[in-house]
């Protein structure tokens, strides 16, 4: 069925999806009953979440000719180096195509005063949204600062990044993005001067995360509690201590994630989805791309911060099983890319946190029976903008959401 077609389905039985970020979701409305959700066993839950994540490896393709790197780069977040996109009508690794000097839309970086810079292009929804994202997702693919990248040329390593984005931080900046890098790569004591002189190091940029409001952040303030999770998880693993009732910087990041966990828990909605408003109130939507965006940004962060006991509470099942159910929808409809491969990261997380690591890449992972060709991602208006009437009609490939 193609988007024209489709939508003028959906309007025709007056159900206005807004397309805020992705095409349809399913062919009628989610329920909105307030009864709870069954659970699945485990060894369901299991098995379904490996089924949604092998159909999206093997059947859902990004390329260079109509996507740009902001969506690709997600692809990249979920599956690290298992991750294809096709190039000259042939599939190749995405992360060996681009730090191999590959040429695409949004990835463009120079030379920099201190290393390799890779420029911000706020708004562009093609290019780096946010300061050091590119850096910041490297950190979370198991990719070294000792990775080649070539530039024009010119072959520099993930550390040149590093370096940049140490001495371009600036006191009141978003650096959500830089934390979760330099809280993975640097050594926690790590301090270094910036170029306006103030001296900085990882704990000065967990006071200035942990003090940002959420409701004022990129997705709910997701992003920002994940990378502060990234921050803590590394704080304690290395014997770092915290204090009951505390007043110091790492006490109060702990409060921030603890209290963001229970604003989760307590917004939850009856049939397992977290709210559309994040951890501000509850809030549900009859739009399934919502609730794939919102459900999967809270479970990734989630899945990071809560330990083993926890992640095993029926309130996170069912946050689980419901994302799962969406993914299961949706298998024959276009889907925006942060939503879909932040919400697969969220479930490969949990995978792995409840039920050990799982197989991924082509071997796991082949087209369906029958399948002759990828599902398509079209890719649509930014989450949360709903896009007029007379722009709904013409998908812009390049556009995507936070």
């Amino acid at each position: 069925m193609d988007y024209a077609t489709f939508r003028a389905g959906r309007l025709a039985a007056g159900l206005s999806l807004g397309l805020t970020a992705l095409l349809c979701g399913c062919q009628k409305p989610a329920p909105t009953t307030t009864a709870q959700v069954e659970l699945p066993s485990d060894e369901q839950l299991r098995d379904r979440i490996d089924n949604v994540l092998d159909f999206t490896f093997a059947n859902r393709h990004l390329n260079t000719k109509d996507q740009a790197a902001w969506q690709i780069v997600h692809g990249v977040l979920m599956y690290g180096r298992d991750f294809q996109i096709y190039h000259d009508q042939k599939l190749v690794p995405a992360l060996a195509y681009l730090l191999g000097g590959g040429q695409l839309r949004g990835w463009t970086m120079h030379k920099g005063d201190h290393g390799l810079e890779a420029v911000l292009e706020a708004g562009s929804k093609m290019g780096q949204g946010h300061e050091d994202q590119w850096l910041g997702y490297l950190s979370q693919c198991n990719v070294s600062l000792d990775e080649p990248i070539v530039v024009a040329g010119t072959t520099y390593h993930v550390r040149d990044l590093l370096t940049q984005a140490q001495w371009d931080i600036y006191d009141g900046m978003e650096s959500t993005w830089t934390l979760m890098a330099l809280s993975t790569y640097l050594p926690l004591d790590a301090e270094w001067t910036a170029k306006d002189g103030s001296k900085w190091n990882i704990e000065r940029i967990v006071r200035m995360e942990a003090a940002q409001p959420l409701g004022d952040s990129s997705c709910g303030g997701t992003h920002r509690m994940f990378a502060l999770t990234v921050a803590m998880n590394r704080y304690l693993a290395a014997g770092g201590k915290l204090a009951e009732n505390g007043d110091g910087t790492w006490d109060r990041a702990h409060k921030k994630i603890r209290d963001a966990i229970e604003a989760a828990h307590q917004n939850q909605q009856p049939d397992g989805s977290f709210s559309t408003n994040y951890f501000e109130r509850p809030a549900s939507s009859a739009e399934i791309d919502k609730r794939i965006s919102t459900t999967g940004h809270v479970l990734e962060f989630l899945v990071l911060a809560m330990d083993d006991k926890e992640l095993q509470e029926p309130w996170v099942t069912r946050a689980a099983a419901h994302l799962v159910g969406c993914f299961e929808m949706t298998e024959k409809f276009d889907l925006e890319c942060g939503a879909l491969y932040h919400a697969a990261h969220g479930l490969s997380l949990y995978r792995t946190r409840r039920f050990g690591e799982r197989p991924i890449g082509p071997s796991s992972a082949q087209p369906l029976p029958g399948s002759t060709e990828a599902v398509r991602i079209e890719v649509l208006k930014p989450t949360g903008e709903p896009a007029p009437a007379a722009e709904a009609a013409q998908p812009a490939p390049g556009e995507a959401g936070q």
